[in-house]
């Protein structure tokens, strides 16, 4: 079975070390969000991952992909 897996911390430190509490205030989530996206424990609406994917200027693929459990 494969899983949504992603590379969000990877994005924010390559972005200017971007917070999680900046990213969120941009995609205007909670912090707690993107931590639990980042932990793989939520997974984002296709809307949210959009969002976050054009604060960094990037396709969604490019953060967001199936991974093997």
């Amino acid at each position: 079975m494969n899983e949504l897996k992603n590379k969000l911390k990877q994005f924010r430190f390559m972005n200017g070390e971007l917070t999680q509490q900046e990213l969120a205030e941009k995609v205007s989530v909670s912090r707690q969000t993107i931590i639990a996206i980042e932990k793989g424990k939520f997974n984002p609406s296709m809307k949210l991952a959009l969002l976050i994917a054009r604060v960094f200027k990037v396709n969604v693929e490019e953060i967001f992909y199936l991974g093997e459990k």
